[in-house]
């Protein structure tokens, strides 16, 4: 629509143009001269503190001691908002501890071949089915009974099957129940 605008306001005017058209004037004006919004105004001088803050003390301090600091310099902000400027600047805080480390495999090393050719993939529903089994065994104070479960790749959701033929019933192993209360 502004294309049309810009087209045609010699020869009508712009305001004649957005009566017709379901546009406001001030849209056609601000297109032309495009400000920048009062968060883009906010984001630009709050960087410039988060930078100085984070520097001031060796690129040390996270996005919570950021904001404190900020805080005591008498800078009203959300920890939100130093936490996603912080993510934009590509600041971060020194974190303590050990590094998570995982085991990464070398990728020279053979691979074993892959001797049952798994393909979880399914075209139809019912197509293929995956047995699972549950982890924690029904017992005294456990409200779980015999079970077994079936992942269906297609719909990728798990269907359940009771082993059991019946739920143990109050006062019965498994249920949850002590005795009588």
């Amino acid at each position: 629509m502004i294309a049309y605008i810009n087209a045609n306001k010699d020869r009508f005017g712009v305001e004649p143009i957005c009566q017709l058209l379901p546009i406001a004037p001030s849209t056609d004006y601000q297109y032309r001269q495009p400000r920048p919004s009062a968060r883009a105004v906010r984001d630009a001088a709050l960087g410039v503190e988060i930078r100085r803050v984070h520097a001031e003390h060796f690129g040390v301090y996270g996005a919570r001691m950021v904001w404190r600091q900020l805080h005591r310099e008498g800078i009203a902000v959300a920890r939100c908002t130093v936490e996603r400027l912080m993510r934009q600047l590509g600041l971060a805080g020194v974190r303590r501890g050990k590094p998570h480390r995982t085991t990464t495999p070398q990728a020279a090393d053979a691979r074993p071949a892959d001797l049952v050719e798994r393909d979880f993939s399914a075209s139809t529903p019912n197509q293929l089915w995956s047995p699972t089994s549950p982890t924690s065994p029904p017992g005294p104070g456990s409200s779980t009974w015999p079970s077994s479960w079936m992942l269906q790749p297609l719909h990728r959701r798990l269907a359940g099957r009771p082993v059991a033929s019946h739920r143990p019933g109050p006062g019965r192993a498994g249920d949850g129940h002590l005795g009588p209360s």
